[in-house]
């Protein structure tokens, strides 16, 4: 833990960059958090990120089955055992031949070979081929010795003598050459790669069976206030559904996280104290609502004073979000998310996700963005980075982009409509309708057609 006071920690600047360049893969090393010494002032989007994300290393190693893999990032480099495929094999049905016996043949001339062999697939041939033979062979079985060509099962017929070719065979038709995928000792996944289908099909090609891959972090969920009850409780109360509980459980899961409820903490010292205390076993504590500046804010209270948390910042100059605490409490991060849907939702999206993500030990943190043409005029407060929720359209060469109806933090129905998020910088008060956006996905509805794009 590294203490920098506030107003030093631009001199400081070049030993904070050091400090986040370090890189360990041990559990049990812990990140580094860059902590002020008093009360911290709202900060940019570009400071939020950067100290966020220069807080941590990812996580260690667990070794897991293939399958168990799958979108996770690989922990070491994976290099070939043997050749693949260990020997020339064919990839026809058909029959193996020596190609230059081959010159010539046409249905009206067919050229006829003495058969010797059936070779299954999996088999090892028995005969090599001389002058004048050929051999039946199976997709995946070894190539005989003497062969040089396969000719496809629907290119020859048999007849009394053998077969009858109807084709000619140049060198190497359909034959898969030894090493032609990969050599021994070729490097075949790089350690930092995200484990896809094919990377399971490869690793397991080169007899792996288990392979190790950074841990998954456990993120512990607090919903607060005295307003929330949970999906299943007693509505006619008028409490609000804790939707948060859901919705961030499911962002969690998203990242390839596992999320950990730890129910809805009241506003009260007491029970807040209780369920943080709770949250502890995470590697990640993330809480909703309670960090605002009413009288029943308690959770920065709780968390600081009660539990010894360091908070960092508790204000980003953003709509919607601006409320958004990030700290550490016994070197384990700390996001204090807005209580309502939309901002939580948003805030989790900027920084939450790519700190789970480089948790996990993933490269690629953020989603894409692409430019787009605004359809409608938006005005915004100046000094404060705007995330409108939006839908993206593609007609033709042409993508617009219009925001999804009412931007208020409470209207989740803005999040349910929109596929992507428009990014406004802080400096203009009104963006004109035709002007060219910034738009980041929020998923990958977007890349997705009802319909194959090649027909």
């Amino acid at each position: 833990m590294v203490f920098i006071q506030e107003q030093n920690i631009d001199n400081h600047r070049a030993f904070i960059y050091e400090l986040y360049s370090l890189h360990s893969t041990a559990r049990d090393h812990h990140p580094f958090f860059i902590v002020t010494t008093g009360r911290s002032t709202m900060v940019t989007v570009e400071k939020a990120l950067h100290d966020i994300l220069g807080s941590i290393t990812p996580l260690g190693m667990e070794k897991v089955t293939l399958i168990d893999a799958l979108n996770r990032v690989i922990g070491e480099d994976i290099h070939a055992s043997r050749d693949i495929p260990p020997r020339d094999n064919s990839a026809m049905d058909g029959y193996a031949v020596k190609a230059a016996e081959t010159q010539g043949a046409s249905v009206e001339h067919p050229v006829t070979l003495t058969v010797v062999e059936h070779i299954a697939a999996g088999s090892t041939p028995r005969m090599s081929l001389a002058p004048g033979e050929a051999s039946r062979i199976m997709t995946g079985a070894f190539v005989p010795e003497g062969a040089d060509a396969i000719v496809r099962l629907e290119d020859t017929k048999e007849v009394e003598q053998g077969v009858a070719i109807f084709a000619e065979a140049a060198r190497g038709l359909n034959v898969r050459y030894r090493g032609e995928d990969v050599t021994a000792g070729e490097l075949v996944i790089s350690r930092g790669d995200v484990v896809r289908p094919q990377e399971i099909g490869m690793i397991a090609s080169v007899g792996r069976s288990s392979i190790p891959v950074y841990q998954k972090p456990t993120v512990a969920i607090v919903a607060t206030g005295d307003e929330l009850i949970d999906i299943d409780g007693d509505i006619s109360e008028n409490r609000i559904i804790s939707s948060n509980s859901y919705s961030l459980a499911g962002q969690v899961i998203n990242c390839g996280a596992i999320p950990l409820s730890v129910g809805i903490a009241r506003d009260t010292k007491k029970d807040l104290l209780e369920k943080f205390k709770a949250a502890l076993r995470a590697d990640i504590i993330m809480s909703s609502a309670g960090i605002s500046v009413g009288d029943f804010d308690l959770v920065e209270d709780v968390m600081e004073g009660d539990m010894g948390a360091h908070i960092l910042f508790r204000e980003v100059a953003q709509r919607p979000g601006k409320p958004f605490t990030f700290g550490s409490i016994n070197e384990k991060l700390f996001f204090g998310l807005p209580g309502n849907p939309v901002s939580s939702m948003i805030a989790f999206e900027q920084y939450v996700r790519p700190a789970i993500l480089k948790m996990m030990g993933h490269r690629k943190l953020f989603r894409r963005t692409i430019e787009a043409e605004l359809t409608e005029d938006i005005k915004k407060k100046k000094g404060l980075r705007y995330f409108l929720r939006a839908r993206v359209t593609c007609e033709g060469e042409k993508t617009t982009v219009a925001t999804t109806g009412e931007q208020g933090s409470g209207i989740l129905k803005s999040m349910v409509l929109a596929n992507g998020i428009i990014i406004i910088p802080e400096e203009p008060s009104l963006v004109q309708k035709g002007s060219t956006v910034t738009v980041q996905f929020i998923d990958d509805s977007f890349e997705l057609t009802e319909t194959p794009g090649y027909l």
